[in-house]
C-alpha cells in the first residue's frame, strides 16, 4: 500500500467519522425540540381545557422541566461533538504538546 493512499484512507475514516457524530448530534436536536413542543403543547391544551390561565399555565415549572433536563443531555452532547472552542481556544490541545515537549523536567 503506498503512503499516500493510506494517509487518504486514513483522512477519509476521520472525515466520515466526523459526518457521524454531527448527524448524531442533529438528530438528536431536532429530536428534542419536535418532543418538548409536542410535550409543551400538550400541557397548554390541558391547561386551557382546565381552565387555567396562561400565567398560570406558564408559571408551573413542569412545563419547563423536560426541556431543562434533556437540555443538559444536549449541551454535553453539544460539547462532545464540537469540543471546547470557546474554553481553550482551537490549537490549545497542539500548544500544550509542544510545551510539553520543550519542558525540561
Amino acid at each position: 500500500m503506498k503512503p499516500d493512499n493510506y494517509l487518504q484512507e486514513q483522512k477519509y475514516i476521520r472525515a466520515k467519522k466526523r459526518v457521524e457524530e454531527l448527524k448524531g448530534y442533529y438528530w438528536h436536536l431536532a429530536v428534542y425540540i419536535v418532543i418538548n413542543l409536542f410535550l409543551s403543547g400538550a400541557q397548554v391544551v390541558d391547561g386551557i381545557s382546565e381552565d387555567k390561565s396562561f400565567i398560570e399555565i406558564f408559571s408551573d415549572l413542569g412545563i419547563y422541566g423536560v426541556w431543562i433536563m434533556w437540555g443538559i443531555g444536549l449541551v454535553f452532547h453539544t460539547l462532545k461533538v464540537f469540543g471546547f472552542p470557546f474554553f481553550m481556544g482551537k490549537n490549545w490541545e497542539e500548544r500544550k504538546i509542544k510545551e510539553y515537549m520543550n519542558n525540561k523536567r
